[in-house]
């Protein structure tokens, strides 16, 4: 199982079934640098991360998690039969039809204060492709897989692929066009509150924080 062609600005680490590809990643972003991709060679799961270096303070550059997601999203979006609706979880969980399939996680270097540039970023997710051994549908109330939501032969390979495509281009049209498409990705997809009358929703793009706001009252739910 090999990662199909990937732009140059990625550096692929394969690892085998049952490695963590965000404890790699991060123990490898100081030396290894920007664009070290580290995934998972596994039948049952699809698992990458991916080291960014940013240019602005911690704060701001935790969108970086939401960028992740919109890319996990619009892979899911692509590889997934045309009639499965791909949603988000605040802060970090995928949703394909309604069930969870998997999740996002933010790591930073140590050290790094909220209004300091941090010396590099992890960005990395975890999907189900198949169910666990001895499982039947719907053991696990709420969770799902990619098989089970009509994925054809669900491959890790592929999906890490899709996903660090997709996220080279989220990252560029932040960096061009600030982050008002990022948020407003991520509030479309957002399945928080969406059917709760007279609840308005947004994204603070100066930390990230999800903002809840019921008659007159604003609470703020942190990213990560």
């Amino acid at each position: 199982m090999e990662l199909p062609d990937l732009p140059s600005v990625f550096a692929p680490l394969a690892l085998r079934e049952g490695g963590d590809a965000m404890a790699r990643a991060a123990a490898l972003a100081s030396a290894r640098g920007a664009g070290l991709l580290a995934w998972v060679r596994s039948a049952a799961r699809a698992e990458a991360a991916v080291v960014l270096e940013p240019e602005m303070p911690l704060a701001g550059a935790r969108l970086a998690l939401l960028a992740a997601a919109n890319a996990l999203a619009d892979a899911l979006g692509v590889l997934g039969p045309p009639e499965a609706i791909i949603g988000l979880r605040w802060p970090a969980e995928v949703l394909v039809n309604g069930g969870r399939v998997g999740g996002l996680r933010l790591a930073v270097a140590p050290g790094a204060s909220e209004s300091e540039v941090p010396d590099w970023l992890v960005v990395g997710f975890e999907v189900a492709l198949a169910p666990p051994p001895g499982t039947e549908p719907g053991d696990v109330p709420d969770r799902t897989c990619l098989e089970e939501e009509g994925f054809e032969a669900p491959s890790a390979a592929e999906l890490v692929a899709a996903w660090a495509r997709h996220l080279m281009a989220g990252l560029d049209r932040w960096q061009s066009g600030g982050p008002r498409r990022l948020v407003e990705d991520c509030l479309a997809r957002l399945e928080d509150g969406r059917a709760e009358a007279g609840l308005r929703r947004g994204i603070d793009p100066a930390s990230g924080a999800l903002v809840l706001e019921r008659n007159g009252t604003r609470q703020l739910v942190p990213l990560a």
